[in-house]
């Protein structure tokens, strides 16, 4: 698979508030992903980026904002139809069909691009087996850039964990994303896969000249490889620049590790705690 001439869109996310109730999981959050850039989207646990690539996709109502990818608003689309326009999306937990081949599964993320109702290929009609032929090809050369060609009609529980996450990556792959979403690509990984996961990631943004959009805990892959970092806490957006300036952010800083008083308080309630199973 070789960089094409798609017209890449920047990614908008405008003033997107999400609520559950009287819990607001984003607050009025914008930022930007710029064309065939890598963008990491980071928080502590609870900060809203699960809901923000929820409000994204279609999953979650925005209750107020806009989501646009170029001049096409995406609020408000269920997600077929997000996908259909070019969102591509890895999930952290693996949604893999156990029993199913690598081909059955990474032909899922197919089906938003067929045409034809479900009743003609319930009957099997000629043009719509054509169609399914083509999309199994394009879904076999996508296996082959993933390197699971030789592992295409092996069941997916069969694999390895790390052959797994590149199975969900070429069904995010199969319609034809101009951007990707990754959600926590590096989870559950030791250190030399999670290095092989960063320059995966490289590859797929210069290879195929698409954005990506990662959410992602491993601060050293984050900072590696992203062309700019979007910072979330309880919600809010509290800093959204180059990774060299966000590190060095004192907002950034305190929502990771706590204020020198939390820091203070917290060594304190141990000590007391300590002390209060000494005495027991």
């Amino acid at each position: 698979m070789s960089s094409d001439e798609r017209n890449v869109q920047p990614l908008q996310v405008e003033d997107v508030t999400v609520r559950f109730g009287g819990i607001v999981a984003l607050d009025g959050v914008s930022f930007t992903v710029e064309p065939r850039t890598i963008h990491a989207l980071i928080g502590p646990n609870g900060a809203g980026k699960s809901s923000c690539f929820n409000a994204i996709t279609g999953i979650y109502k925005a209750a107020s904002g806009q989501v646009r990818l170029g001049d096409t608003v995406l609020t408000g689309m269920p997600p077929h139809k997000v996908a259909r326009q070019g969102i591509g999306r890895a999930f952290q937990n693996l949604a893999l069909i156990d029993t199913s081949s690598v081909l059955d599964n990474v032909m899922l993320g197919r089906y938003s691009l067929t045409k034809g109702e479900f009743m003609a290929y319930g009957l099997r009609a000629p043009w719509t087996m054509q169609q399914e032929r083509r999309h199994q090809e394009r879904a076999a050369e996508i296996c082959d850039y993933m390197g699971l060609a030789h592992r295409l009609h092996t069941p997916a529980g069969a694999l390895s964990y790390g052959e797994q996450k590149r199975v969900d990556l070429a069904r995010a792959l199969c319609v034809e994303p101009t951007v990707l979403m990754l959600d926590e690509p590096a989870a559950g990984m030791n250190s030399s896969e999670t290095a092989l996961m960063a320059a995966l990631i490289h590859d797929l943004r210069d290879d195929l000249g698409i954005s990506i959009l990662l959410v992602e805990h491993d601060m050293s892959l984050v900072m590696g490889i992203a062309d700019r970092v979007t910072v979330l806490d309880f919600g809010r957006l509290i800093a959204d620049d180059i990774p060299s300036v966000v590190q060095r952010d004192p907002e950034v800083v305190r929502a990771y590790l706590g204020t020198a008083a939390d820091a203070d308080a917290a060594t304190a309630n141990e000590s007391r705690s300590d002390s209060g199973k000494e005495s027991a």
